[in-house]
């Protein structure tokens, strides 16, 4: 160290102040035909119960990679890019030590994860994800609470759903992220603007053909 080592206005220099670990931890969200809105998590070391997949923060990493090393390493699921949710920063949160962690979110559809799942993973439904450790059920709560809020006006803005849908299918998927029933005319007039008929009908399926829509270019 030399003189030009920065010092604060105490005179201590950034070494002399405790600091936490990093973690990063993330809510990977999806809709799963028998669960529903569904969270997945990965067994813990030792086999001592279920958490959100998550790492400690490396030296030189930044905390995209991070998340990244975590859902490859502990979950085998590729190619995501969550996005940063909130900072839970209680000190006494994690019974190892000092540990503050970054959650993250993402949004997929259930082929993207139910292809992959490894042994040690598993999909829980977020409104009963069982028991976890730390304070990742505040964690899927706040990543739930995040999704709702970006689908209360929008067209299934994650795409949980495809290119084309229904409106039924889409109001259905909004009934699912909501977990509640949508009127169904109101629910029409709210997204009807923001969709754009394709002009084909659905083939193939029971009950009568209906049209299919695609989100506008606002949301694609």
């Amino acid at each position: 160290m030399t003189d030009r080592t920065h010092r604060d206005t105490s005179g201590r220099r950034l070494a002399d102040y405790p600091r936490p670990s990093v973690a990063v931890d993330t809510a990977v969200l999806t809709l799963d035909p028998d669960l529903g809105l569904a969270v997945l998590q990965v067994r813990r070391p030792n086999g001592r119960g279920w958490a959100l997949p998550g790492t400690f923060l490396h030296e030189g990493e930044t905390l995209a990679d991070a998340v990244d090393r975590s859902l490859r390493v502990k979950a085998n699921v590729r190619g995501l890019r969550p996005r940063q949710l909130h900072v839970f920063d209680d000190p006494h949160r994690d019974d190892r030590g000092w540990v503050l962690s970054v959650a993250h979110v993402d949004v997929v559809q259930v082929d993207r994860l139910s292809s992959r799942l490894a042994a040690g993973t598993r999909l829980m439904p977020v409104r009963a994800p069982g028991r976890l450790p730390y304070d990742h059920a505040d964690i899927i709560a706040r990543a739930v609470d995040h999704l709702r809020s970006y689908y209360r006006d929008k067209p299934d803005p994650d795409w949980l759903l495809g290119e084309e849908f229904t409106l039924r299918e889409l109001r259905l998927a909004h009934e699912a992220v909501a977990e509640g029933t949508l009127q169904r005319d109101a629910f029409r007039r709210a997204m009807e603007s923001q969709l754009v008929a394709t002009g084909t009908m659905t083939t193939g399926t029971r009950g009568r053909p209906a049209e299919l829509f695609r989100r506008s270019a606002t949301y694609r």
